[in-house]
Formats: C-alpha cells, structure tokens, sequence
C-alpha cells in the first residue's frame, strides 16, 4: 500500500504535496472570484474568456525560459520564489479591490503575471518528484498530484461561491494569501536532493540559450520521447476541443443547474481517477496507461455527443475525467523515468509547451468551427439534417455533438496509430531508465530533515 510507505521513503514529498494542494485550491478560489467580479463588471463573456487565455499565453511563450531556469537552480527554491510571488500578486488584486481601483485590464495583468509563476513552479515540482520518490512508487505520486489538481477543480468553485456572499472577494483574496503562506512554509521545512550531474562531453562554453535547447534536442534524439510528445500534443488538441465546447452543448439544450450537475460529476471522476492511481500506481507498463485509457476517453467523448441527454452526457463527462490522472500519472512516470535528472526542467518545460499550445488552437478554433461550418449543417434544414441528424438529432448544439463524436474518433485513430508504432509501444523497453540510478544515488545520499530545509 502506498501510505504505508510514506514515513519511510515519502516524508518530503508528501509534506510538499499537502501545501501544493492547499496553495492550488486557494489559486482556485481566487481565480473564480476574480472571475466572478470581472463578469459581473462588463456582462461579457469575451472579457470573461480572457481571463484564461491571459493565464495561458505567458506559460507557452516562457517554457524554454522556465525549463532552463529550473535546471540550472534549486528547485526547492524556485517553488518557494514562484509562489512567493504569486502571493504578491494575489495582495496587489486585494490592495486594489480595497481602494477600490481594480481594473478589468489589472485583472488580466495579475492573471498573467500569476500564468508566469506557475511556468516555473510546475516543471520545478514535476521534476523534483523523480528525486524525492522511489522509482516504483512515481505512478502513485503523480496521481497523488493529479488529486490535489481535481480536488482544487471541485472545491475550489463550490467553496468560492459560498463564500463570496460571506466575506465577500477580498476575504476570498485573503484566504488565498494564507494558502500561498502555507505552501512556502512547507517547502521551508524540507530539503530536496540534488540532481546527479551525469558526465557528459563537452563543446563549448556552457550558455544559456544552449541549455534552452538541451531539452528539446534530448527529445528529438530519442524517437520514442519524440513520438509520445506528438501524440500527446494531438490529444491536448482534441481535449482542447472538448474542453471549450462542453459548456455551450449542454447549456443549448438544458439549464445552469443540470451543467453545474454536469461539471461536479466530472470533478467527482477526476478525484476518482486520482484516488485510484494514488493507491493502484498505473498498470506494470506505463504505455499501456496512456494508450488504453485515451482510448477509453475517445469512446466517452462520443457517448457525449450521440444524444441531447443529460444521462449520457454526465456518464461520458464521468468516464472521461476518470482517465486523466491514469494517463497523467502513468505518462508522468515514463518521462520522470528516461529523462536524466539535471535537464527534466527544460524537458518537461517544452512538454508543458507543446500541451498549452495545442490547447490554445483548439480554444481559438472551436467557436468560429462550430458557429460557422456545424451547427448550420445540423438545424433543422441543414444538409445533414436528413442523415446524421437521425441518429444524433437536429437543432441548437447538435452540430457541437457532431464535434465530440468526431474528436472521440480522431482520439481512437490517434491511439491505434500510436500503437502501431514501435518506437512509442515499446518506449519502455527501447530506453534505459535513465532515472532510476539516478534517484538510487540520491536517496542513498538523502535523509529527510524537518529542520534543514531552509539551509
């Protein structure tokens, strides 16, 4: 069993588990608050939407940027510095509310700033589980990050809408502050090993700009990695899609309350699935994690959009979030694996890259798509009315259905090809793991001090 382990090989990493996860749902709160305010402000969902997009953008561009920085400092010490500052920010919004000169544009410039942070924080946390955790046990860690991140999803939004009538927005504010507090006093208390620089040629001065690269060229070098890459930027795409779409299809057919039931019944899967990978670890072959429960998620996103149902689209929605902390967490360990320690940063950087970018496509795609090409052709005297509108039904969203049984298609092609691809099917077995003498050498050296961590 996992936790049964933990005071012996876990210690570390659990404690800067708990304040992440506290400091990811107090992020949670005030993003829907601020959220909340900025629509309640200017009524207009354009301005509400770039909210997000403002806390997107700035992780794309600065990936390389945050991959290198990573690798050359401590990384114990770039969390502690990145939540630092998002604290900052999070008393810059409360200091303006309270003076009352907040800003919309101020909203978008708190959220990107925050979107900078995070661009370091999360490749300096995800790199440094492969230092502080047995190698056996990193399917069982990342799912236990995957669980803080749903358990923020569904908290965070429940939480903020009872508490904003209460303490209104800058009492939420605060408490985010506090959660931000918490998360650097966690990392205070430990200390994390450091990478074992492996021996590697070399040609020239080292630069900055060439460790940027180093990433990228380790990816390129290994056809596997290069693969797995590709195909999780195609599935980010299509998730994309979802992801951006949900929300209009329900809302086209049914009311708030059935798509709030929608969206916690979701949430609810994805705690699921995160509690069963924090316990189960993945199956023995990682791959086989990513690629059967993709495949899993492409028959969901069809099951969404076959009919108008609230049934069907809540068990689809169920079944969906239950896969992605399997593939998180078993894709995780394959990386965490086969990438040498002292460049994972700038490795998971360009991962993180690739993913938002593919992300952001599809948010810009999906609208215009929809509105202009789908819908039209699924009303009730569009050309596919008279054939694919029997089976799936005519009228407002339909054409939104159409997408998500295409992208669970697409979804189940992108697997079967991956699959059918030795490099990607047999990643585990073609590359060494890099990690595991790695952490074996760390460990051995590595004995959890409480009180040592702020050296």
């Amino acid at each position: 069993m996992f936790f049964s382990t933990v005071t012996k090989h876990m210690k570390v990493f659990v404690i800067a588990w708990v304040g992440q996860t506290v400091s990811l749902i107090g992020s949670g709160l005030s993003s829907f608050a601020l959220g909340v305010w900025v629509f309640q402000q200017t009524g207009s969902a354009t301005q509400f939407a770039l909210i997000g997009l403002s806390a997107l953008l700035p992780r794309v561009i600065l990936a390389p940027f945050a991959g290198a920085l990573v690798d050359r400092w401590d990384r114990r010490w770039v969390m502690i510095i990145s939540d630092s500052g998002a604290a900052l920010c999070t008393i810059l919004a409360l200091v303006l509310l309270m003076l009352n000169r907040l800003e919309v544009w101020q909203v978008y410039l708190v959220a990107g700033f925050n979107a900078v942070f995070s661009a370091v924080q999360w490749p300096a946390y995800t790199a440094a589980v492969s230092l502080i955790v047995p190698h056996k046990q990193l399917g069982r860690a990342n799912g236990l990050m995957q669980f803080g991140q749903a358990a923020a999803e569904i908290a965070a939004p429940v939480l903020a809408g009872a508490l904003v009538p209460l303490i209104r927005i800058q009492g939420v504010l605060l408490i985010d502050f506090a959660t931000f507090i918490f998360g650097v006093a966690t990392l205070l208390l430990v200390r994390f090993p450091k990478p074992e620089k492996a021996a590697r040629p070399k040609t020239g001065p080292s630069s900055f700009w060439r460790e940027m690269m180093e990433g990228w060229n380790y990816i390129i070098s290994h056809k596997g990695l290069l693969g797995l890459l590709n195909f999780l930027t195609l599935i980010s795409f299509l998730w994309g899609m979802v992801g951006a779409l949900i929300v209009p299809m329900i809302l086209s057919f049914t009311s708030g309350k059935e798509l709030g039931a929608i969206l916690s019944t979701a949430g609810v899967g994805m705690l699921a699935g995160s509690l069963l990978m924090s316990f189960w670890g993945g199956p023995k072959r990682r791959i086989y994690g990513v690629l059967c429960f993709e495949l899993t998620a492409g028959i969901s996103f069809m099951v969404m959009g076959l009919r108008p149902s609230f049934g069907l689209i809540a068990l689809g929605a169920f079944s969906a979030h239950v896969t992605i902390a399997m593939v998180y967490g078993s894709n995780q360990a394959i990386w965490q694996s086969k990438v040498p320690p002292e460049i994972q940063g700038r490795v998971f950087a360009a991962q993180q890259m690739f993913g938002k970018a593919a992300a952001a496509l599809a948010y810009l795609l999906a609208g215009p798509m929809v509105d202009r090409v789908f819908n039209p052709l699924l009303l009730k005297n569009g050309w596919l009315a008279g054939t694919m509108g029997r089976i799936i039904g005519v009228g407002p969203g339909r054409g939104i259905g159409l997408v998500f049984i295409m992208m669970g298609m697409i979804k189940i092609g992108v697997v079967l090809a991956a699959y059918f691809k030795p490099n990607i099917r047999q990643i585990e077995d073609k590359m060494p793991d890099d990690i595991k003498i790695h952490s074996q050498i760390a460990l051995s050296k590595f004995k959890v001090d409480l009180h040592a961590g702020s050296r």
